[in-house]
């Protein structure tokens, strides 16, 4: 019986391959484990010839029996071994989503309330940036807009080592008009082509040189602290990732692609150059990391840069953007992240400034910095407190009558998981904005918020 183990094998394996599709994303699995069936019979085979040779230089009959017995007794029968692949195996089916193409895709997400009120200076929007120059009625309301939907998946294998994989995000807040301003907005998405030490990325997400945003439930439909240091707009780009490993906790990402700007201009275009504006326009990115460390500590710095030009009116305005961000944790309960940038022509990123257009019809370039970052403590397991703020500052030589010269904006949240995935948070916040002209407007927000991750 035990001679013919391997030919009992063999007899598995041809079972196994017609009890499933040769399409099934579970196939390759089963083989690998009735592989791992066949090195353990010949494992159990070698055992077998050491006590046959054991047995020559004296053992007894019965001692030599009394072993193979025990040995066979120590390992399950074929059939149940099979059993057991074919429960596991039916347990994945049930556990994931599957794709036309066979390959599995995790749903994930955060259902997000949020009740809020707004100063006098919100403008009359739930979430606003800025404080308006004209005074309204504060508001009050609720709202699960800000939820987050996606969907995640790993693909097939890549020629010379690689894997794909990718990401789609949705939430609700791309309409405007009551009562029907839940319409599905795509916030970030990615396609990845994964090598070793290069990865290549198309889709939707911010601005190559600004990967980092401050902690905060309150203001999710856009990223925290937009108009006030951080730029952020999701838009489509593609980007070529190489990293460099120096040792476990060193290395450098280098980083570059082309993003798609969103051109816009102040509080609206004048109506004879409407038709002017390139609204979207390439803008060439590049970004250096250095990291240091792991979990527990760690340091992260990156300079950047971005490069285009803004076309109007007949003209070209350049833009150029030099940029930094950093993270610094010296101790796990302590955590400090940031960024800055200095440059002109900077609105088509999500920011204020951009472009002005003078009277004798030159287009100038508004020249811009701006920078913002954020400390975060982690007291308990479940508590964290996150104070964070940021400004961006617009010469006031470049801008026109009305528009903002600066605007600073400052906030603290406290969040505490319920569950571990269940978090609740408290946040306040100021937005300062100066108009030209020295005119300072104020706006308080205060927001509570109940997030389910999933």
């Amino acid at each position: 019986m035990l001679k013919k183990s391997p030919v009992l094998c063999l007899l598995l394996l041809w079972t196994a391959v017609q009890a499933f599709p040769q399409t099934s994303p579970d196939m390759q699995k089963i083989l690998e484990r009735l592989d791992k069936l066949e090195e353990e019979n010949q494992k159990m085979l070698d055992e077998i010839r050491q006590l046959r040779s054991e047995l020559k230089q004296g053992q007894t009959p019965q001692d030599a029996g009394a072993a193979a017995d025990a040995t066979a007794a120590a390992t399950p029968p074929d059939k149940e071994r099979i059993d057991v692949l074919e429960s596991r195996t039916a347990d994945l089916d049930q556990s994931k989503i599957s794709a036309s193409q066979r390959f599995p895709i995790s749903l994930t997400g955060m259902l997000l309330f949020n009740a809020f009120e707004n100063g006098r200076s919100g403008g009359g929007a739930e979430y606003p940036t800025n404080a308006s120059l004209t005074a309204s009625p504060a508001t009050d309301g609720a709202t699960v807009r800000q939820t987050i939907v996606g969907l995640t998946f790993n693909g097939p294998n890549l020629p010379f080592g690689g894997k794909a994989d990718g990401s789609i995000y949705l939430d609700f807040f791309a309409g405007s008009t009551a009562p029907f301003d839940d319409l599905i907005h795509i916030r970030t998405a990615a396609l990845n082509l994964v090598w070793k030490n290069t990865t290549l990325t198309v889709g939707q997400d911010k601005p190559i040189i600004s990967p980092r945003d401050p902690t905060s439930f309150a203001q999710v439909g856009v990223s925290p602290l937009t108009d006030a240091g951080n730029l952020w707009d999701w838009n489509p780009q593609a980007r070529i990732e190489r990293r460099f490993l120096f040792d476990d906790d060193t290395g450098l990402k280098a980083q570059a692609g082309v993003y798609e700007t969103t051109e816009t201009y102040g509080p609206g275009l004048p109506a004879e150059y409407e038709d002017t504006l390139e609204r979207n326009r390439p803008a060439y990115q590049g970004r250096l990391e250095f990291y240091h460390g792991n979990d527990r500590r760690r340091i992260e710095i990156a300079p950047g840069f971005s490069t285009g030009a803004t076309r109007v009116a007949g003209q070209s305005v350049e833009s150029t953007i030099a940029s930094f961000d950093a993270l610094f944790r010296p101790i796990p309960l302590l955590e400090f992240t940031g960024e800055g940038f200095d440059g002109k022509d900077v609105a088509g990123l999500g920011a204020l400034g951009g472009f002005n257009i003078l009277p004798s019809g030159a287009v100038i370039p508004i020249h811009s910095r701006g920078e913002w970052g954020q400390i975060a403590v982690f007291p308990a397991p479940r508590l964290s407190f996150h104070f964070y703020a940021g400004e961006q500052y617009d010469r006031p030589s470049d801008i026109a009558p009305s528009d903002i010269q600066r605007n600073f904006v400052y906030a603290g949240n406290m969040m505490y998981k319920l569950a571990p995935n269940v978090i609740a948070a408290l946040e306040a916040a100021q937005a300062r904005t100066r108009y030209f002209g020295s005119l300072l407007r104020l706006n308080n927000h205060y927001d509570l918020a109940l997030a389910y991750l999933f």
